[in-house]
């Protein structure tokens, strides 16, 4: 049952945050990724790098989201948003351990 709500949480976020886009940029071992998402309130990033931590984003001029990471290496992540999981569209993505995915960053 959690699984389900999981599910239909993410399709309704989809639904209602189609505007949204995702993109990253590196710096040597630096990675910042950006959520555009003008309508949250709240937005954290967990990752494999660190056996997914919630990290708080920080917000930019009241439309976008983002955070920093440091890692030379490739990792899965997703991001909660107002208290529920989010995982945007991305490149490559990987099936977790609760029926569910998670994007994939592989540095280039």
């Amino acid at each position: 049952m959690k699984i389900l709500i999981l599910n239909l949480t993410i399709v309704a976020l989809c639904l209602t945050g189609c505007a949204a886009t995702h993109y990253h940029e590196r710096q040597s071992d630096r990675v910042t990724l950006y959520l555009k998402m003008p309508e949250a309130r709240q937005v954290a990033f967990a990752s494999s790098l660190d056996d997914f931590q919630l990290h708080s984003a920080e917000r930019l001029e009241n439309t976008s989201w983002k955070v920093t990471v440091t890692t030379n290496s490739e990792f899965s992540y997703f991001y909660f948003v107002d208290g529920a999981v989010y995982v945007p569209e991305c490149r490559l993505y990987e099936k977790d351990d609760f029926g569910s995915q998670n994007c994939i960053y592989v540095p280039e």
